[in-house]
């Protein structure tokens, strides 16, 4: 399972859309878990993380909260300025996918063999 880190000022828009991406994540029955955080607290966070994702108003911090990533091996990308819009959940699971592999969530089979 990937674990997505999204990371704005406050820790409020990169909530709503850790949701919402957890909602797309579990219909598209994706091994993803997505959490968020303020730009402050993305450094103790790291070692649990698969990707960074920056919120677009973070741009000029964006090269920072990549080399950090990068020291732990983590690869980031800054979100577009429509991420938390209508369809923006949806194209940040496309980002993330551009990044890692995304493998399907399993599932249990009940057969006889």
């Amino acid at each position: 399972m990937h674990s997505v880190l999204i990371v704005c000022g406050a820790g409020a828009s990169s909530t709503f859309l850790a949701s919402r991406m957890r909602s797309i994540a579990q219909a598209r029955g994706l091994a993803l878990s997505v959490s968020a955080s303020s730009d402050t607290e993305v450094r103790p966070r790291l070692h649990t993380t698969s990707v960074l994702l920056v919120g677009p108003h973070l741009e000029p911090s964006f090269a920072s909260l990549e080399a950090e990533a990068a020291a732990f091996g983590i690869p980031a990308a800054l979100l577009p300025q429509t991420a938390f819009g209508p369809g923006g959940a949806e194209h940040a699971i496309d980002i993330v996918g551009s990044l890692v592999s995304l493998g399907s969530a399993p599932t249990s089979s009940t057969g006889s063999n």
